[in-house]
């Protein structure tokens, strides 16, 4: 067993050294973005092409050093970058979180309520927040993971180790949740119009995967736990840095008032958020009512924003950090200073992305990679084993879930359906292999904001540290998946509310 451990120990290492011996981040996505345009000018030469399963459109590969991918890659050069989700995304929230750490109310909060937990109930509780966080969407793997860096740092452990377990439960376990999440929404509507090919009577709903992903939060957040005692941790070792600035107790002597207020105008702020959610026509709930999908899911990310404004601005005045509406500016400053370097790389892998996008080469390798699993003619649980295979390894390639889904699921929902599967098995089998492999793609789009966080507490840290810390959540999770969808599928158990494997 030791043996065993140490082989795989060793074996993390070497990912580690070979990892960091690839270029500097934004010099590899600079790179890869060269590597694009030559890719697609080769692919031209043969005159490629690809057919989109969904809508029937033929689709050519577009070459990049043509003179309209020329006209392309100067005049969406800003598009690309000001454009990028992800970076609104992570600078606004940003600005509420780094607001609330400066003033030092995380510090207080963590140490006043975790450091009196058993440090075995810490991880998985982490693990557990970070897998419910999808609620508040792709938000969760901005917040989640810097948060639980420092709750592990105050409790003594390593924080690298917190900040591993906090994004595989964010970024690994997104696709499960106890409550019914946009998630939900987004992909059965995504398969109804897929299973319409063959039978349009037939819906999928947002809940035909609900019993399933209820069982995956606990038994992800075991696992997840699992990983990080097991193998992160005693692979870390003793954390000996110092990226963390012990607050002065002086400058926060009226601390216990200030959490105080705090909590007070959390509450009051969210009190104030649900009475207008259920309000008759809220203007934050959908046009039928619903909350899944509905403008409040919508505006998660700025209604964040302003909580983590109104709690970090609350304690600031009354343990005297802020004096005036200058220092909440100055705060905020401050923490965007720190994201200098995300900005920088943000602008590389942006443009990779968009040349990978505009030149079709994603959906051509989706589509033909589809084509031949289906040329293989597997049959039995074996074709969905394979699948979930052959989508995790695609996420390699393409990283958005709605997009990946939108190409495979008018190939493979038909196909399987004429072997008696069920379309929401076969979006089950499709989620657990999407979710699980994003924290180890390079392409995944907050990669970047990981490695930035990893970099606070490791200043040597670079892609081959982000992908040997994750890796063994990842495959951890797709093993126990497998596993798990191999429970249900033999015993019988539904998927959700009458969904089983077979129509």
């Amino acid at each position: 067993m030791e043996k065993r451990r140490g082989l795989f120990q060793r074996f993390l290492d070497l990912v580690e050294k070979v990892g960091n011996k690839l270029p500097d981040p934004f010099i590899l996505f600079i790179g890869l973005s060269l590597l694009m345009i030559v890719v697609s000018y080769i692919f031209s030469l043969f005159n490629a092409s690809v057919v989109h399963p969904g809508t029937g459109e033929e689709l050519e590969i577009q070459n990049l050093l043509s003179g309209e991918g020329l006209q392309f890659i100067l005049t969406s050069m800003l598009d690309n970058f000001t454009g990028f989700a992800p970076l609104g995304l992570v600078l606004v929230m940003m600005l509420g979180i780094g607001l609330a750490e400066k003033v030092g109310l995380m510090d207080y909060a963590i140490r006043k309520t975790i450091l009196s937990s058993p440090p075995s109930l810490v991880t998985y509780t982490v693990v557990f927040v970070g897998i419910l966080g999808n609620l508040a969407s792709d938000a969760a793997v901005v917040l989640i993971p810097p948060l639980a860096a420092m709750v592990f740092y105050k409790v003594g452990r390593h924080p690298l180790a917190g900040l591993a377990a906090g994004f595989a439960g964010a970024g690994a376990g997104f696709t499960a949740n106890i409550f019914i999440a946009g998630t939900d929404v987004l992909l059965a509507g995504i398969s109804t119009e897929a299973a319409a090919i063959l039978d349009d009577s037939l819906v999928i709903t947002p809940v035909d995967n609900w019993y399933f992903n209820i069982v995956s939060v606990f038994i992800m957040t075991i696992v997840g736990g699992l990983v990080t005692t097991k193998f992160v941790e005693p692979r870390l070792g003793e954390y000996k840095g110092g990226a963390v600035e012990e607050e002065n107790s002086e400058e926060l002597k009226n601390g216990g008032k200030g959490f105080r207020n705090a909590l007070i105008a959390g509450l009051a702020y969210i009190a104030i958020i649900l009475t207008i959610i259920l309000l008759p026509n809220s203007p934050l709930r959908g046009e039928d009512g619903s909350i899944v999908p509905s403008p409040f899911l919508d505006g998660i990310v700025p209604i964040v924003l302003i909580f983590f404004v109104v709690i970090g601005v609350t304690f600031g005045i009354t343990v005297g950090k802020i004096r005036s509406g200058k220092d909440v500016g100055d705060y905020m400053a401050d923490s965007i200073k720190d994201m200098s370097g995300y900005i920088v790389l943000v602008f590389a892998i942006a443009q990779f992305i968009a040349y990978f996008n505009w030149s079709n080469l994603g959906t051509w390798v989706a589509v033909n990679g589809a084509d031949y699993l289906k040329d293989i003619n597997f049959t039995g649980i074996w074709l969905i084993i394979g699948y979930i295979i052959f989508t995790a390894l695609m996420n390699f390639l393409i990283t958005s879930g709605s997009a990946k889904w939108a190409i495979e699921a008018p190939v493979f929902i038909p196909m399987f359906m004429q072997l008696g599967y069920h379309p929401a098995f076969t979006q089950v089998a499709y989620r657990v292999a999407d979710s699980s492999t994003n924290i180890i793609t390079p392409l995944f789009p907050y990669m970047v904001i990981i490695l930035a966080f990893i970099k606070k507490y490791d200043k040597k840290a670079s892609i081959g540290t982000y992908i040997s810390l994750m890796l063994p959540y990842s495959i951890a999770f797709l093993t126990t998946w497998i596993i798990l969808i191999l429970v249900f599928y033999y015993s019988g158990l539904p998927f959700g509310p009458g969904i089983y494997p077979f129509l």
